[in-house]
């Protein structure tokens, strides 16, 4: 027996808390601003000078070919995406989608692939602040990432539409500084772009090791998390106007812009490294102020502060969708549903909000290592479902809904399915057993609480005027 399901109808706009039911959240962005804040999640800057480095450690020149194939593999999820995203325009967002389609337990487990990635990334990203402060203040890195955290949090419980020119003022900025560095690197060029085909990274004993395949393969899961934000127009189509359209071309804009914003530079810094040992090193300030003086370098540092605090105020938005999506939709003990799904006078979740920011400002006291490793794994767990999901998008009454439709299905979908479950496969090994043990947990949480409940818990809903 399946327990696939027909989406259910939100409950109309203005029905509150006090009355029993969850609220709507309204329709306020266009694809500029939802392509502002959904490019903001992805957060060129940040990925590029916080992320990044790490694959510059353990790929050296290989790292723009990975990041490179990696982006291969996430347009055909953004394929993915663009379809579900406009047949299920849920703030739920991949669970929405996937437990729709591929049923209520498939839903379940996304939820909790995507809370790992929500509850852990923003104090990943905020704990970098600390380093691009460090040309005009010294801070304690865990200190600054939770000072980030906090203000992020207050900053999403404002009204989103303000938010959205918040963050696009930011992105502005960290798109100049992904332009200086693109810019330096190319101008104090050391070796052609061949270098970009030929992996070497240096072996601490001033020679060079080649980049294998495996080399590559275990870094796939950082790659795919350089430009995993795009996925943000999902949680943001129910607020979207016209989500039919407009959440693809939010989803497809976003994911081509982050690409060329993070490539380019990522080219540009491995031709132009003085050396290869500067390159593995991936010092990017360094780097920066070796080519135009302390000057500029200061400049960009303080753009990658800001384009880090834009980066937690949009994660912040995102993730607290996802909580509210899963009190409307009854996935906790009551108390905890009218909770999560309670808006403020600006229309934001404001608990929601609350319980996303402050679990992220402690998880900047926590050692890093571990979580970042654990987040590539939730993230191709992630990509893999949804693909899995939009194997069914066209099947039943979903078949003639009216949706944006991806082309080369189902084949599209069967070989993300295959290059993710090798991904995963190849990713670290204690990572994969923290993230299974997480997922067993959850699991036992649908068979305990949730599946004997299945008339008035996780059921997932749709608002009402854009239903299929």
């Amino acid at each position: 027996m399946t327990d696939t399901l027909h989406p259910q109808v939100a409950a109309p706009e203005g029905g509150g808390s006090a009355s029993g039911n969850p609220q709507k959240l309204s329709r306020s962005l266009g694809v500029v601003g939802g392509t502002l804040l959904t490019l903001s999640c992805v957060t060129p800057a940040s990925s590029l000078f916080v992320i990044v480095p790490e694959l510059f450690n353990s790929l050296g020149t290989f790292t723009g070919l990975t990041i490179a194939i990696g982006s291969l593999i996430c347009v055909a999820v953004a394929f993915c995406y663009s379809e579900l995203g406009t047949l299920i325009p849920s703030a739920g967002g991949e669970y929405a989608m996937v437990g729709t389609l591929a049923g209520r337990f498939a839903g379940w487990l996304v939820f909790i692939q995507s809370l790992i990635v929500v509850m852990i990334v923003p104090s990943l990203i905020a704990i970098g602040t600390a380093d691009y402060l460090a040309p005009i203040i010294q801070v304690d890195p865990k200190i600054a990432g939770a000072v980030v955290m906090i203000a992020a949090t207050v900053a999403g419980l404002l009204d989103l539409r303000a938010n959205a020119w918040i963050t696009g003022i930011f992105l502005v900025l960290e798109v100049i500084a992904c332009a200086v560095v693109s810019f330096l690197g190319f101008a104090n060029s050391e070796r052609g772009l061949g270098s970009l085909l030929h992996g070497q990274v240096a072996d601490g004993n001033g020679g060079a090791s080649p980049v294998t395949l495996a080399l590559i393969m275990a870094g796939m899961g950082t790659a795919l998390f350089v430009t995993q934000g795009f996925s943000t127009a999902i949680y943001l189509s129910e607020e979207l106007e016209n989500p039919r359209t407009n959440v693809a071309k939010t989803v497809l804009w976003t994911l081509g812009l982050s690409v060329v914003i993070i490539l380019v530079p990522v080219a540009a810094i491995t031709v132009g490294a003085p050396d290869l040992a500067a390159l593995t090193e991936g010092n990017i300030s360094d780097l920066v102020a070796g080519w135009a003086g302390s000057s500029v370098g200061t400049f960009v540092s303080l753009c990658i502060a800001l384009a880090i605090i834009n980066a937690g105020i949009v994660m912040v938005i995102q993730n607290s969708r996802v909580l509210f999506a899963s009190g409307r939709d009854k996935a906790w003990p009551e108390p905890l549903n009218r909770a999560f799904g309670t808006l403020n006078r600006f229309k934001a979740p404001w608990i929601s909000t609350l319980a996303v920011g402050i679990p992220g400002a402690v998880l900047c006291f926590v050692p890093q290592d571990q979580l970042t490793s654990i987040t590539g794994v939730a993230v191709a767990a992630l990509y893999l479902l949804v693909a899995v999901a939009a194997l069914f998008a066209r099947k039943g009454h979903h078949k003639d809904a009216p949706a944006w439709r991806q082309p080369l299905w189902p084949a599209l979908p069967i070989l993300v399915i295959v290059a993710l479950a090798y991904t995963l496969y190849s990713q670290d090994k204690m990572a994969l057993l923290y993230t299974a043990g997480i997922t067993v947990l959850a699991s036992l949480y649908w068979v305990f609480y949730l599946r004997p409940r299945q008339d008035s818990r996780w059921v997932i809903t749709v608002p009402e005027d854009e239903q299929v």
